[in-house]
């Protein structure tokens, strides 16, 4: 089992409590997401509006609102591929969420990096 049902459970409820959060997005994210949808400029941050939970394959995912007012097609992003801030009270729980899932993903598939 890749993620602990109580604590991703816990994790998405105190996600959805703080909507919106802000995420920061990695050049090559924005890259993909431009390449995906060339009319989308998406910025550095972007707030994650609806929070998912994709099974165990996919685990926790967010939706994030790219031109601030909601209305084009979503962009669903793993939450392993987003980064927050440091300061935001959910940090230490998303941080580690990501650290362990990704950890488990590698050992899942056998892989070096993930």
């Amino acid at each position: 089992m890749i993620d602990d049902p109580d604590k991703t459970q816990k994790l998405i409820a105190d996600m959805e409590a703080s909507m919106p959060l802000t995420a920061r997005l990695s050049p090559s994210l924005k890259a993909m997401m431009r390449r995906q949808a060339p009319g989308v400029l998406p910025t550095d941050q972007c707030p994650v509006v609806e929070v998912f939970y994709m099974g165990e394959e996919g685990g926790i995912s967010c939706r994030l609102d790219l031109d601030g007012t909601d209305t084009q097609d979503p962009f669903i992003i793993s939450i392993t591929h987003l980064t927050f801030d440091r300061r935001c009270r959910l940090f230490r729980q998303i941080d580690g969420y990501q650290k362990h899932r990704v950890k488990k993903l590698k050992k899942k598939h056998g892989r070096g990096s993930y």
